[in-house]
Formats: structure tokens, C-alpha cells, sequence
């Protein structure tokens, strides 16, 4: 259903982002401790030995990022007048007093060379700061790429969705066009005839017998069409009770006997004589097997077999009507997916065993066509309740 798949979307969306982000925090701390550790074993030494020939000493032993914020503020006091430097420079190394450990004699700023030293002093730790950060910039360019990547690609899938369902709605259209269009034709010319006095006696009968056949069958079809549509709507929800599957599936089958008599179909039934407890909505579950046997009854041998059977939380349905095809079998729980001759002969509309299989699925089970049944069954629809109790 599409709402299902929206709700995988979004938690496939969710995973997806959490296991991304998780990544882009570990790359940030290696990156974090490998500069670091070029930190304290080159930078620093190196810095030191060249502070030193301007008479600067310098010891860390607090954080490498607050050490060269500090150290950089203490570099560019240095270029302020004589009296303000000192005292910046003295309130900068009480601040860092326990961290950095800073001992100064700076040339006078006259001097170029020691002007210059300092300038690229300064450059360079602004690179040192840069490189500190860099982690972070890198992590969040990373992660905004991902995500807009895999937002892209799900908003690209969500739109072939969107196509997909188009084409399934026009095609539904058309097919119930086509399904009520046949008998509204007949309606009209028997009525026309029976109106104008064309037919009488026994024809009259045949006629009118003829306007109910189809007037019943579009009653079918629109009814179907009603369960199939408001099982999509987003008010409807299942109401679930503890139920003995046994016990639907008698009454069920009970109610369809006569048809099943009709047709001189054999219908066996193997139910345990114990109940069988399930959480299910009795009468949407009740609907899905009425669906399935209603189905072989059209589509079995007249005269041949029938198979009703409740085991382990498994619902069988099975006959020994005509088999059904690989690429027919694929598409069967689609909406009126149904070959020529069934659309033609038998009067299906295809609605059926979607329908069944939508409740099936709302009930967390799926239901399965079986084309290799054996027992001397041609096919067998199973419902499979993965949420059974036996």
C-alpha cells in the first residue's frame, strides 16, 4: 500500500541519516586527535624553537585550540604601544596561567625582522586555527552533501511512485468503464425492446431474467469497488477481536455451499475441531475468505474439487479448476488483472482476490498463490497470519 511505503521511506530516511551523522562525529575525532597529535609532536616544538630566537618562550599543557588562541592574542599585543602591550599581555598570561606558560622579550617594533617574525608567527597560527576547525567544515560539507543526495533520490523515487499510481488509477478507470459499460449496453436494448413490446411470451421472461442477471452483476462490481477504495482511505481501520479461525472459515464456507452445490463442486473441509484463537477483524477476515472461495467457485472445474483447510495458522484454499500461467500468477492480487477468457466467460472483475489481499496484508499476513499445490489441486491461495495464535 502506499502508505506503507511512504512509512518505509521515511524510516529507511531516518536510519539513514542517523548512521551518516554517526560517521561524520567519528572522522571529526580521528581528525581531531591526528592534529592534535601534529600538534604537541611538530608544531609546537618547532613554534617554540622559533619564538625562542625572538626571546619567547612557550609551554602548553591545556588544550592545543585555547593554547593557540591565547598565544596568538599574546603575539598581537605585542604590536600595541609599550604600555597598553604589557598590560595585555600580562592579563592574557594570568587568564592562562596553569595552560600556557609564556616568558617574553620582544624586540622593539622598529625592528624589522622581528616585525616580520611575528607577522608570519601570527599567520601561521591562524593556519593553525583554520586546520582546528577544518574538521568540523569538512564534516558538515560532507554530511549536507549526503543528505540532500539521499533526499533527492528518495523525493526522485517518491515521483516514479506517484507516476506508477497514475498509471494504475487511468487503467483501473478505464477497466471499470469497460466492466460496467457491457451490462449497462444490454439493460438498454432488452428494456428498449421490452418497452417497445418488441419481445413477448417466453422471450419476455428471458429478457427480463436477463436485466437482473446484469443489474446484479454491476450491484457485484460497485460493491467490490466500494470495499476495494475505502480499504485505501485513510479513515479506515481494522477492528480486531480474539476470533477461533475455524469458526469464520465454517461459517463462510456454510454461506457458499449452495453456490459450490450449483456448480457440482466438491468442497472438503479440514478444520481442527478444536478452535484456533487469532487477533483479527472477524468481518474484513470473513470478507477475505468469501473473495477466495468465491473465486473457485467461478474459476474450478465444474464438477471437480474444492479444498478448505486450517492448519498452523495458515488458511488454504485450493482447486483443480484451470492452472494459471508464471507471468499471469505475478500480477494476480492487482486490480482487475484477469485473462480474456475470464473476463469474457466468466464474469470476474478482478477485484476479488486484490481485495483479499490488501486485508491479508492490514492484518500483517500476506497471501500466497500456490501453483505447484499437488493432491491433485491445480493452484491453492494460502493466507499466511504471521501474527497467529494457535
Amino acid at each position: 500500500m502506499e502508505g506503507g511505503s511512504r512509512t518505509e521511506d521515511k524510516k529507511s530516511l531516518k536510519w539513514f541519516l542517523i548512521k551518516r551523522f554517526l560517521i561524520v562525529m567519528l572522522l571529526i575525532l580521528i581528525s581531531e586527535e591526528l592534529i592534535g597529535l601534529l600538534y604537541d609532536k611538530l608544531v609546537i616544538p618547532w613554534v617554540s624553537l622559533l619564538l625562542r630566537s625572538q626571546h619567547i618562550s612557550v609551554t602548553s599543557s591545556g588544550s592545543p585550540v585555547v593554547s593557540i588562541l591565547q598565544l596568538l592574542l599574546y603575539i598581537l599585543a605585542s604590536f600595541l604601544p609599550d604600555g597598553i602591550s604589557a598590560y595585555v599581555q600580562l592579563m592574557i598570561s594570568r587568564h592562562a596561567e596553569g595552560s600556557l606558560q609564556l616568558a617574553v622579550d620582544v624586540p622593539a617594533a622598529g625592528e624589522r625582522w622581528g616585525v616580520l617574525i611575528r607577522l608570519v608567527v601570527v599567520v601561521m597560527f591562524l593556519l593553525l586555527i583554520f586546520m582546528s576547525v577544518l574538521p568540523y567544515l569538512i564534516g558538515a560539507f560532507y554530511y549536507y552533501r549526503i543528505v540532500t543526495k539521499k533526499v533527492n533520490e528518495l523525493m526522485e523515487a517518491e515521483k516514479e511512485q506517484q507516476l506508477a499510481y497514475d498509471r494504475q488509477r487511468n487503467l483501473l478507470l478505464s477497466d471499470i468503464a469497460h466492466d460496467i459499460k457491457t451490462p449497462i449496453t444490454t439493460l438498454c436494448s432488452y428494456s428498449k425492446a421490452l418497452s417497445d413490446d418488441v419481445v413477448q411470451g417466453e422471450k419476455r421472461q428471458e429478457y427480463l431474467d436477463a436485466i437482473y442477471n446484469k443489474s446484479m452483476r454491476m450491484s457485484e462490481l460497485i460493491t467490490l469497488l466500494f470495499e476495494y477504495v475505502k480499504m485505501d482511505s485513510s479513515g479506515f481501520e481494522l477492528h480486531r477481536e480474539t476470533c477461533d479461525l475455524g469458526e469464520i472459515l465454517r461459517e463462510t464456507a456454510a454461506a457458499l455451499y449452495t453456490d459450490f452445490e450449483d456448480r457440482g463442486i466438491e468442497l472438503q473441509v479440514e478444520i481442527p475441531a478444536g478452535p484456533v484463537s487469532c487477533s483479527v477483524d472477524k468481518v474484513q477476515m470473513a470478507r477475505a475468505v468469501t473473495n477466495l472461495l468465491t473465486n473457485a467457485v467461478r474459476y474450478g472445474r465444474e464438477g471437480g474439487r474444492t479444498l478448505v483447510r486450517l492448519a498452523a495458522g495458515k488458511i488454504t484454499v485450493a482447486d483443480d479448476g484451470m492452472e494459471i500461467d508464471a507471468a499471469f500468477a505475478q500480477h494476480i492480487f492487482e486490480p482487475f488483472t484477469r485473462g480474456d477468457k475470464a473476463r469474457s466467460t466468466k464474469g470476474g472483475s478482478g477485484l476479488g482476490l486484490s481485495i483479499a489481499a490488501k486485508i491479508v496484508e492490514m492484518h500483517g499476513g500476506e497471501l500466497k498463490l500456490d501453483c505447484d499445490y499437488g493432491q491433485g489441486y491445480t493452484k491453492a491461495f494460502q493466507i499466511v497470519l504471521k501474527m497467529a495464535e494457535t
